[in-house]
């Protein structure tokens, strides 16, 4: 067998400088890096704000273990003290975890890592790190070995049936790559055991009101060990919706079945822990003696598998005596346990009768978030636009009035009107006719009439009595102000009830000329309507109700002068009120409140009596008729009109650059504002899920102690029962026992008299025998 060159590789960290450190001179700063269960460390530098290291750390390894390390995504993880000389107490600052898959052969620019769990709250201390791979090629010469011939089946069922179970231990192999279990001369087939942590609920549950995490927002992972290897999955923030991919760790095992199956049985359960920086959240236990049974020939058919949604336990819930969560709400984690054979780790997991599906629906099976997320897209991409049905052709735009209104929008907005986007400013008089066939028309306007100016501020809408938030949009015309077309207010807001909100966009000012008696008789007789509609973006829009201004209030309100642009004396008249916007089907009750304002101004007698009006003034747009020029109609050659000179169309043209301007950074500021409003709405909705979450536990939590509770009531209760039993049950007897003594008391006393009186009578008996005898005594003595 001849030599063979194997390339050893270095894993070289550099630690160079940190910053955004508080100064503390009486202590020292050191970086441990800690790899595969080998641990470096840097010299102590001092605790400035700008640290600098200048080290580098490196571990040998070959291109197999550099493989496996990167299959089993082994962390390098920089742990930062602080250090006191005096004491030489370490203070754990913070640490850094590095992914190993990021290492490159080709140098790489070192990067800034902030400090994780740091210490410093108030300082965004981070360190540069750079990491690259270096080649240390070294000869690894092979002696001549003859090749051992494979020993017999009995011998080896002999030596493995003395095996005892405790002395069976994995052993490195790091040349090879592979994980030596039992005997290597008996032992060599290759296995292949993988652990996937697909999916996670319900872990929220997992994190006691009680528990403080960290202030910034803590980073959750999954932590297990595979055969003495510290494994964890990429963080995730979410506890409500955790989202992460599913990663799945292996290692190679020479060794046979039948130890293998010893080993398992032997070994411990597989505990994967959810954790928190350096607390254990929750964990739970899965046993591998499931994987092979004694005497198992399947696992050379097609590979063995543990999978299922397993239960999450708090470290502590023995202590605390927890109540029991129920099943629908207990946290769980998807792990799906593989092992297999090396020969058959290119086939796929599954049976070979079952048809082959889609590699994405094999890596998600066990992923219901990811199934979800699936059927999200597919929706999205069968779901076409709604831009393609909301964009008519001029053609089209007959049968639908909401369509007409945005036909009708997007043409006043090609002819450049000014304040309101929509709510354009007409260029006409109130004799003006509506026909466009013409291309010019001569308009004569009576000697009496006045010009005048009627501007409409329709600025908010409260008090909203509809049982849904509606996207408003307020809709009106008024033809005798010269123009029938509607104008709309833009875009759309959202109302909802309880609060009050401002229109956009929803001024508009006419220009016309009419007699002073005939603008007060209109006012009076035809109030302005104002519809209040709700723009649906999938169903057609709905009129819900509507106001009415009464115009003439304007006319009784306060006149003030002022002076017009040519210095003529002109008047205002400004009315503020609050109308009831009334439900446009039904009983007619108020929906709704809406406040304007409407102003009139007088310029006083037009001075001229013919407008031509064509299709160029048509285009000029609404800033022309703000002041009628006092210009008479017939004008020499030689003196052109001021509105047709040069300067007065660049003016203008400069004028409605600069509106243009106006509307594209109002746009974009609505945008941001947009854009942040949406930002904060789904940080609002994550933080409502929070807080849903957090009480559904707290409900849950308070039902488990409320059953206590009354279980505990109900246990008192029987308990005061009975003891109010026994107590009358005492009272009865002592009653009893309490009458009993005094009858025999009596009744002694009754015997002890009885007996005194017989004793008495039987005394006075004796002595009155006595007494007999001694006369009959005295009787004889007296005879003899």
């Amino acid at each position: 067998m001849v030599s063979r060159a194997a390339d050893r590789l270095l894993i070289v960290v550099s630690v160079l400088e940190g910053r955004y450190f508080p100064k503390r001179p009486k202590h020292m700063l050191i970086v441990e890096a800690k790899f595969d269960g080998e641990q470096l460390a840097t010299d102590p530098v001092e605790h400035t704000d700008q640290p600098e290291f200048a080290t580098e750390l490196a571990w040998e390894l070959d291109r197999k273990a550099l493989h496996q390390h990167r299959l089993q995504r082994t962390p390098i993880k920089l742990q930062c003290f602080a250090l006191d000389p005096v004491s030489s107490a370490k203070e754990s600052i913070g640490y850094i975890v590095l992914d190993l898959r990021a290492a490159q052969e080709k140098k790489q620019a070192p990067k800034w890592y902030p400090l994780l769990s740091n210490k410093y709250a108030k300082f965004k201390s981070e360190i540069q790190v750079g990491v690259v791979l270096e080649t240390d090629s070294k000869a690894l010469v092979d002696g001549f070995k003859a090749k051992e011939a494979p020993p017999r089946e009995g011998k080896v069922s002999a030596i493995l049936s003395g095996l005892d179970p405790k002395s069976i231990v994995p052993v490195l192999n790091e040349e090879e790559g592979y994980h030596q279990i039992g005997p290597a001369e008996y032992c060599r087939e290759y296995f292949v055991l993988s652990v996937t942590i697909a999916f996670a609920t319900q872990l929220e549950q997992l994190v006691p009101s009680t528990m403080k995490l960290p202030e910034r927002q803590p980073e959750f992972f999954f932590y297990y060990s595979l055969l003495g290897n510290d494994v964890t999955n990429e963080p995730f923030t979410d506890l409500i919706n955790p989202n992460f991919e599913p990663e799945r760790a292996s290692v190679r095992i020479r060794s046979t079945a039948d130890v293998l199956q010893v080993y398992l049985c032997a070994q411990s359960k597989l505990q994967i822990h959810l954790c928190c920086g350096d607390q254990s959240l929750g964990s739970t236990e899965i046993s591998l003696s499931g994987l092979l049974k004694k005497g198992n020939v399947e696992i050379s058919q097609h590979p063995v598998a543990i999978e299922g949604a397993f239960i999450l336990v708090p470290p502590n819930r023995a202590k605390q005596k927890l109540p029991q969560l129920p099943l629908d709400m207990a946290p769980t984690v998807g792990v799906s346990v593989v092992l297999q054979k090396e020969s058959l780790s290119a086939q796929p997991l599954i049976p070979s009768n079952v048809p082959t599906e889609p590699k994405e629906r094999q890596e998600k099976v066990l992923s219901p978030i990811g199934r979800k997320t699936e059927g999200l897209q597919q929706i999205s991409q069968n779901v076409p636009s709604r831009a393609e049905h909301f964009s008519p052709t001029e053609e089209e735009v007959t049968g639908s009035e909401v369509e007409s209104l945005k036909f009708e929008k997007d043409t006043k907005l090609k002819k450049k009107a000014d304040n309101g986007p929509v709510a354009a400013r007409q260029p006409k008089l109130v004799s003006a006719s509506s026909s466009s066939e013409p291309l010019s028309e001569k308009i004569v306007i009576p000697a009496a009439s006045h010009h005048f100016c009627f501007s409409i501020d329709l600025r908010s809408i409260r008090g909203l009595e509809v049982g849904f938030p509606i996207n408003c949009i307020l809709r009106y015309s008024y033809p005798f102000f010269g123009s029938a077309a509607p104008i709309m207010t833009s875009p759309p807001v959202e109302v909802r009830k309880n609060m009050e909100v401002f229109l956009p966009q929803s001024y508009c000012a006419f220009d016309f000329a009419t007699m002073p008696h005939q603008l007060q008789d209109t006012f009076l007789r035809l109030p302005l309507l104002v519809e209040l509609w709700h723009k649906d973006k999938t169903a057609k829009d709905l009129l819900l109700g509507m106001a009415r201004i009464q115009l003439s209030d304007v006319l009784a309100s306060e006149k003030t002068r002022f002076l017009g642009g040519s210095g003529e004396q002109c008047w205002r008249q400004t009315c503020n009120e609050t109308v009831s916007i009334t439900a446009a089907q039904g009983s007619g009750n108020r929906i709704a409140d809406l406040s304007y304002a409407i102003t009139l101004e007088d310029y006083g007698l037009v001075k001229m009596q013919e407008v031509l009006v064509s299709d160029s003034s048509q285009r000029v747009g609404a800033g022309q008729q703000r002041h009628v020029p006092p210009t008479q109609p017939h004008v020499a050659a030689d003196h052109p009109e001021p509105r047709e000179t040069l300067e007065y169309k660049a003016a203008l043209e400069l004028e409605m650059w600069k509106e243009m301007q106006e509307d594209i950074f109002e746009n974009q500021l609505k945008e941001k504002e947009m854009a942040h409003m949406q930002a904060l709405a789904e940080e609002w909705k994550k933080r409502d899920r929070e807080r849903e979450a957090l009480v559904k536990k707290k409900v849950a939590e308070y039902t488990v102690l409320e059953e206590q509770l009354q279980k505990t009531l109900r246990d008192l209760d029987k308990r005061e029962r009975q003891l109010f039993s026994a107590e009358s049950e005492l009272q009865r007897v002592k009653k009893e026992l309490q009458a009993e003594h005094e009858r025999n008391l009596q009744e002694l006393q009754d015997s002890v008299r009885r007996v005194r009186e017989e004793c008495a009578h039987q005394i006075e008996l004796e002595r009155s025998k006595i007494k007999q005898l001694e006369e009959d005594k005295l009787r004889v003595q007296q005879q003899v």
